[in-house]
């Protein structure tokens, strides 16, 4: 099966009630169509440095920022694809890179125990990543489910739902079942525009009917904010 594996886009995000995304499915509906993988159940692992560098930069909301994640469309099995994704976003313009492979190798290659046994553009970018990074570790699990629409008229304007946004700092696998602690209100629905250039009028007309407004949110950053920070200050009192 061939993959896209390189992006460049705008990625806007809102964060909306379950009441209005409906509102908003049926004022798009004759402008855009499922896509084809429907709704799916995504699984990440993201991999960060021991002092958690990559997610306190990425807060600080820097021109330029970047991070390394494995994720699955599916409950990944032991020889099914994964995918390797190096996200980089500069100027507000989101560049992704990724790798389709097994998510043992994948690890291998991550965690600097093989080499990638794909020798593209693409995985030499991602290995400079790693060793400037010192190959940070797996440091959290990050799932949600995501309904993915697509425009009928231009297949680079997308718009993708998503619900339960749960994380968990053990059992990183993407093998394994879904569960955590939820990153949003139970009533809460992430949607995000991808588009590579401006947004067509109607949705803009939507957008403006629900009173709906552009927001920042990062999955891992909530999850830094709400999870892992915590953790690490509970810790810290523990030795002090």
């Amino acid at each position: 099966m061939t993959f896209q594996t390189v992006f460049k886009r705008y990625e806007l995000k809102y964060l909306l009630t379950k009441e209005q995304k409906k509102r908003i499915l049926i004022k798009t509906a004759p402008h855009m169509s499922i896509d084809q993988y429907g709704k799916t159940e995504i699984r990440n692992i993201y991999f960060d440095t021991d002092n958690y560098r990559l997610v306190r930069r990425s807060i600080e909301r820097p021109a330029y920022k970047e991070k390394l994640r494995i994720r699955s469309y599916r409950r990944a099995e032991p020889d099914s694809t994964v995918f390797v994704e190096l996200k980089k976003k500069y100027n507000n313009i989101v560049y992704k890179r990724r790798l389709p492979l097994t998510e043992t190798d994948a690890l291998k290659w991550l965690l600097g125990e093989e080499n990638c046994r794909e020798d593209t553009q693409i995985s030499k970018e991602i290995d400079y990543f790693l060793k400037y990074y010192n190959f940070p570790r797996p440091s959290a699990f990050l799932s949600y489910e995501r309904e993915a629409y697509f425009s009928d008229s231009d297949l680079d304007f997308r718009v993708t739902f998503d619900e339960n946004i749960l994380c968990r700092l053990e059992n990183l696998s993407l093998e394994s079942e879904i569960y955590g602690e939820p990153l949003l209100p139970e009533n809460t629905v992430l949607m995000e525009i991808k588009c590579s250039g401006g947004i067509p009028m109607w949705m803009t007309r939507v957008l403006s009917e629900e009173r709906i407004y552009k927001t920042s949110f990062s999955k891992y950053g909530e999850a830094y904010r709400k999870i892992i920070f915590p953790k690490l200050s509970k810790e810290a009192e523990k030795y002090a």
